[in-house]
């Protein structure tokens, strides 16, 4: 097993409260790869999905502090939609929850439902282990200031609607990333998690929020690089720009001109300390470069490329800072933030060290307990506006997550990812929606 190598900094009392698990987490992630090597697996396949961590029980503060009804619920998605010029036949919106003897509405979670129907295709399929994108804790991750247990809250959050799929498999580990959510309270909240998942066998996650692992026989196996992306994203400066009402891009300065461009503000104790940000960009390019094994696949939470609309910006700046030593070096890239399912490619034309290599898949998983609607005329205008980017088969308003296996077959080494949801009758009934391959790209 490669020894994990990080560089994430934490507060003196975070480090004081993960410190103490340290080992125990390391013997854990030592007797997975014993085990995996075990195996003598030659084909792996593993789970993908993000943005798992609501539930009504934990609602965001604005809909405590103003409360709606179903209609004004409705209401206000319907708003929302026409501000960011969506066109109004394609409107949507997912079940409504109205909590118990009050007239107040939220939005349903879908976790659980997304639970019984990964448990129900890991009874037809090989489930090596999974990978967890992103924002496992709403809306505030631990930590937050509203009176609850942070323990019952990652058990209500991160476990429970893994219930029935650890109970199919038992040795499955869930292998996570921080997501924006995660990071919303305050440092100690993320080492809060942190530390919940080093005394839990079924998860892991680097002490240091961004780690490497390796899975599989030597020859045949897969090395992850797991970011952590909101770090990435809080050390830049960049502005949200608004989209015109034909749905392409707005102009910057037009932007600021007007009023409508706003700063990206992170909170101060997101912002990276010590330069962390640097490190861990360094760490990408160099562990990538150096890395041995056969398949090369890199996950965090935010999008590199995505049609919902609201991301885009944050796309821009994400590309910049580490497209480049994707498309050199890795095999594909996994991200939730939005709440859909969508495959996409960047064929990695603007990068010349890139030059010869296939087209890098970009998988977005981010369906697992939230909904979330297309952009259509901001898709179009990505596809007319940049060559190298191409939108292969999208799904919204849909519970759902990804099934991706790497066929090492060696006259046909592939990477294919399968899509599934399941209904918004929470039954966790499985749907089998598109599935797609990918050859092998990195040396």
């Amino acid at each position: 097993m490669k020894k994990l190598t990080t560089t994430f900094v934490l507060t003196t009392a975070a480090l004081t409260l993960v410190a103490s698990l340290t080992a125990c987490q390391s013997a854990q992630q030592d007797e997975v790869s014993q085990a995996s090597h075990a195996k003598g697996q030659q084909n792996i396949h593993f789970l993908a999905f993000g943005d798992g961590g609501y539930h009504v029980d934990y609602p965001k503060t604005k809909h405590i502090n103003n409360p709606l009804n179903k209609a004004e619920f409705i209401e206000k998605e319907k708003q929302d939609w026409l501000e960011d010029y969506r066109p109004m036949a394609e409107f949507d919106h997912a079940p409504i929850y109205v909590y118990p003897n009050t007239n107040i509405a939220t939005e349903q979670g879908g976790a659980q439902a997304v639970g019984l129907a990964m448990a129900a295709l890991c009874e037809q399929r090989d489930c090596d282990f999974a990978i967890q994108l992103g924002d496992n804790v709403y809306p505030d991750g631990a930590d937050a200031n509203d009176g609850k247990d942070d323990q019952k809250r990652m058990d209500d959050l991160i476990f429970a609607p893994l219930k029935p799929l650890f109970k199919q498999q038992p040795e499955l580990v869930v292998y996570s990333a921080l997501g924006n959510h995660d990071w919303k309270s305050s440092r100690k909240g993320v080492a809060l998690q942190q530390a919940w998942m080093a005394k839990q066998k079924q998860f892991y996650m680097g002490e240091q929020g961004y780690y490497s692992y390796i899975i599989g026989e030597p020859g045949n196996e897969v090395e992850f690089f797991v970011l952590d992306t909101n770090m990435l994203l809080s050390g830049q400066h960049f502005y949200e720009v608004p989209l015109n009402p034909d749905g392409s891009e707005g102009d910057l300065e037009t932007a600021l001109a007007n009023g409508s461009a706003e700063l990206e503000v992170h909170e101060p104790h997101e912002g990276p300390q010590n330069g962390e940000d640097k490190a861990q960009l360094a760490w990408l390019k160099q562990g990538l470069a150096q890395s041995t094994a056969k398949w090369k696949i890199v996950y965090g939470h935010h999008i590199l490329w995505s049609i919902g609309g609201t991301k885009y910006s944050e796309g821009h700046v994400l590309r910049k800072l580490i497209m480049p030593t994707l498309c050199q070096y890795a095999d594909a890239y996994v991200a939730g933030h939005e709440h859909d399912l969508e495959l996409l490619s960047d064929d990695c034309s603007l990068y010349p060290k890139a030059k010869g290599k296939q087209p890098l898949p970009l998988i977005i998983s981010g369906a697992a307990s939230k909904m979330r609607g297309k952009h259509s005329p901001f898709a179009r205008y990505q596809e007319a506006t940049y060559p190298q980017y191409e939108l292969l088969w999208s799904k919204s308003f849909v519970w759902g997550f990804a099934h991706l296996a790497l066929d090492n077959d060696n006259d046909n080494d592939e990477l294919s990812v399968e899509f599934f949801t399941t209904p918004r009758d929470g039954s966790g009934k499985l749907i089998t929606e598109q599935a797609f391959s990918f050859p092998h790209r990195s040396d």
